[in-house]
């Protein structure tokens, strides 16, 4: 079964919406290799750069209601061009979350103590996640901590994952 992992990414904050994922002005593009340059581009974080602080990524660890905003399958797809398939949050706007499982990508719903934590352990470390789908958890280390962190998938999200996407997962089901 695919799994997640990679480096870890901490965007302190709530609400973070489509349009600070990927601006709207943005969605013409043709492509979604397009909108690679442009992730996280109107994000207002103190000491975020997106330029430099997305570079070898794959994992985003962030607060609650991520996604909020618009419907747009965009910021999903901002995400994949540039190899980051795993955000772990306290909450998720419906529709950006489904999103990420329609396309082959994974969302995880934390509580806020377990998301506290993560960000007082690991925030300004080179942290690194690894997930096993299987087992249901992943793993977080930063070379002077590693802990596992059990989570909850349904059946179906994980069907969506084991296909690469909804796409994948039509094809073969209907």
């Amino acid at each position: 079964m695919k799994n997640f992992s990679g480096r870890v990414l901490f965007l302190d904050r709530d609400d973070i919406n489509t349009d600070e994922i990927i601006p709207a002005k943005y969605l013409t593009e043709s492509t979604k290799g397009a909108l690679k340059p442009f992730i996280l581009e109107d994000l207002k974080l103190d000491g975020f750069d997106p330029t430099t602080d997305c570079t070898d990524r794959a994992v985003v660890v962030t607060r609650n209601n991520f996604g909020c905003g618009s419907s747009r399958e965009h910021a999903p797809w901002v995400f994949e061009m540039n190899d980051i398939n795993m955000v772990v949050a306290t909450g998720f706007a419906r529709i950006f979350r489904q999103n990420m499982f329609n396309c082959g990508m994974i969302a995880l719903t934390l509580d806020p103590e377990t998301i506290d934590h993560l960000f007082e352990q690991y925030k300004g470390t080179e942290a690194t996640i690894t997930t096993d789908l299987e087992a249901m958890h992943f793993t977080i280390d930063n070379n002077l901590h590693s802990e596992k962190i059990p989570f909850k998938v349904s059946e179906f999200d994980l069907a969506l994952v084991r296909a690469g996407g909804w796409v994948n997962y039509a094809d073969s089901n209907y």
